[in-house]
């Protein structure tokens, strides 16, 4: 009886050791569960909004951190590098392009009475707001802009055309593809009325 007593305690003391002790190997981690965990986590792989100002700059309401609608001074003060162009004499109509850029036509300014009221791409390297390029079929490009796309013919391009896209909110420019004979986006526009009808710009 006596060493039954004894046995007792030491039993209990290696249950008490064994619970203590901690695995060799954690267990294995739980996948984390789609949803609001998910959304939780930090997203590195996830554009900030400047990485996605950078990729895409045209806006309806402006090019970069111009605005359309201010002055000329503004507009020189808030690009980032330097302008070439400069009026006409006897002209308040001109454009001011990108120093940098391969071909005046690839990206321009238009400035009429000293304000900034539309640019002009002519590149396939920049897309418009919605998603349009130059080089785009105009069926990709209807399929794009369903609402407010009027198609128009072209003024000077036999079997050319336009598809102009009016704003759908206040304070936004109008958008204009011009289609060439051959079906494609040969450029694209984006200004206020009426200078973004300006077909031949500020000639």
């Amino acid at each position: 009886m006596i060493a039954s007593t004894r046995i007792l305690p030491l039993a209990l003391l290696a249950l008490l050791a064994a619970c203590a002790r901690q695995p060799d190997t954690p267990p294995p981690t739980a996948a984390t569960p789609a949803g609001d965990d998910a959304a939780a986590q930090p997203a590195a792989t996830a554009p900030s909004a400047a990485a996605g100002q950078e990729r895409a700059p045209a806006r309806l309401d402006g090019y970069g951190d111009l605005v359309l609608g201010i002055s000329a001074d503004e507009l020189r003060q808030a690009w980032h590098g330097e302008l070439d162009g400069k009026p006409a004499e006897g002209s308040d109509c001109y454009y001011l392009f990108p120093r940098d850029a391969a071909a005046p036509r690839d990206l321009a300014f238009m400035i009429e009475r000293d304000r900034f009221v539309r640019y002009d791409v002519g590149t396939d390297a920049l897309a418009a707001p919605g998603g349009g390029r130059v080089g785009m079929g105009l069926a990709r490009l209807q399929s794009l802009y369903r609402e407010g796309a009027e198609r128009l013919p072209h003024k000077y391009v036999d079997g050319g055309a336009n598809l102009r896209v009016v704003p759908l909110q206040p304070g936004q420019g109008v958008l204009n593809f011009e289609i060439g004979a051959d079906g494609t986006v040969s450029a694209w526009r984006v200004g206020l009325a009426p200078q973004v009808d300006y077909v031949e710009g500020c000639s």
